[in-house]
């Protein structure tokens, strides 16, 4: 394998080009497993636009990000150890070091888990119970070796991560069980592998996540691409994955196979999505932006394929199963169903966007995915996950290992 094909497969573009290849098929009517129906696309956008004017008539939305759900029913979790930290530089590393620790926490808990909150008393489910409980997990100096400096996550604390700290920190028990336990703790002990290989200098033996900044190419003014922002952090993440695809012995991660992509030699059949270091990457934006740096480009990203937008676009019937019975299968992320329902919901949410926009008179600098996606379409997708089905669980069973969805 060259290099050139291990970066076209972390493309943005490479993302959205082979999901749209998925979709031009779909409309041809060749895919398996999935039709789609384009007229019922505007049922999608009225609901999506009627939960914008809802959550933010004012329309000041935040990206989305990991940091909207640490604020739950009015209660901001991060804020009383934001306001710990004293200076801008400290409280950056700190924000990276949490948001990359949350965001690989953060794959579907499934249906039974919940966490209790410290705080209050109130139980949290799904993401923003996984939010807070990785928060938490943070805040105790789990990840960090230096006891006078707790919120922080250095590469000697992640070696040493155990399930079973983990099962007792997210209050996991036969009661309570939470999908892919071993696999996310195992994941954190890989990255402070990763860190090691990746960061570590002579002025720094034991490298924090954050030392990441320093890979990534800045250029004058404090100006960041969000692209190589994106390629940074696949390239620390590449060896923290399960082994999945490998292309030359090297690892893909989210990278899937559907046998009707076959443009090219090297790369036929590989539809890339990086799910979760796209959502990294969107929950980077806010702290490098708040930090002075002036991210540029980031409509390159995708709408994220998991199972809340992908949701929206089944339950609204856009999507449909050309084998209802299918929808009580189990089906392994791999499957092509699945890669299906991800790579239509990628392109789906583009048309959505510029259709919402359009009713909305807005331009795409007023209106970004990214704030469309918190908005937005994911909270669309659980309103009617929950109206449909009562644990509000996905209208398609996927069997994950906690480290995709």
């Amino acid at each position: 394998m060259t290099f050139d094909s291990f970066e076209f497969l972390n493309s943005p573009k490479t993302i959205r080009d082979r999901c749209h290849q998925l979709y031009l098929l779909g409309l041809e009517g060749r895919l398996e497993h999935f039709r789609i129906r384009e007229d019922r696309l505007p049922t999608s956008v009225d609901l999506v636009k009627d939960e914008i004017l809802a959550n933010y008539p004012d329309l000041r939305i935040p990206p989305h990000s990991r940091w909207q759900h640490f604020d739950v029913r009015g209660t901001n979790h991060w804020s009383p150890f934001k306001s710990k930290i004293r200076g801008d530089r400290d409280l950056l590393l700190a924000q990276i070091d949490l948001a990359v620790t949350s965001v690989l926490l953060d794959a579907g808990s499934g249906p039974d888990w919940h966490f209790r909150d410290p705080l209050n008393g109130e139980n949290h489910s799904r993401s923003e119970g996984l939010a807070i409980a990785s928060l938490y997990l943070f805040s105790k100096g789990t990840f960090s070796s230096d006891p006078h400096d707790p919120l922080k996550a250095d590469a000697e604390n992640l070696r040493k991560f155990s399930v079973e700290k983990l099962a007792e920190e997210f209050q996991v028990s036969a009661a309570n069980p939470l999908v892919g336990l071993e696999e996310r703790a195992a994941l954190l002990r890989r990255l402070g592998e990763q860190l090691i290989n990746f960061c570590r200098t002579d002025q720094e033996q034991n490298p924090r996540i954050a030392n990441i900044l320093d890979k990534i190419p800045i250029g004058e003014d404090r100006v960041l691409k969000v692209d190589l922002l994106l390629e940074t952090l696949l390239k620390l993440l590449q060896d923290v994955w399960p082994p999945r695809l490998t292309l030359g012995g090297r690892n893909l991660g989210d990278v899937w196979r559907h046998h009707l992509l076959a443009d090219s030699e090297i790369t036929a059949e590989l539809v890339p999505f990086h799910k979760l270091t796209q959502w990294l990457t969107y929950s980077l934006l806010e702290p490098l932006q708040e930090a002075g740096f002036q991210v540029q480009d980031i409509d390159l990203l995708t709408g994220l394929p998991e199972y809340r937008n992908g949701g929206l676009f089944f339950d609204t019937g856009v999507l449909e199963l050309k084998k209802p019975e299918e929808v009580d299968t189990l089906h392994p992320v791999s499957s092509e169903l699945i890669v299906e329902w991800r790579a239509l919901t990628v392109i789906l949410l583009d048309r959505l966007g510029e259709q919402l926009r359009a009713r909305m008179k807005l331009t795409s600098e007023e209106l970004p995915l990214p704030q469309i996606l918190q908005g937005g379409t994911w909270s669309t997708g659980r309103k009617l996950a929950y109206e449909r089905r009562p644990d509000g669980s996905p209208p398609l069973r996927v069997a994950s290992d906690g480290t995709v969805f």
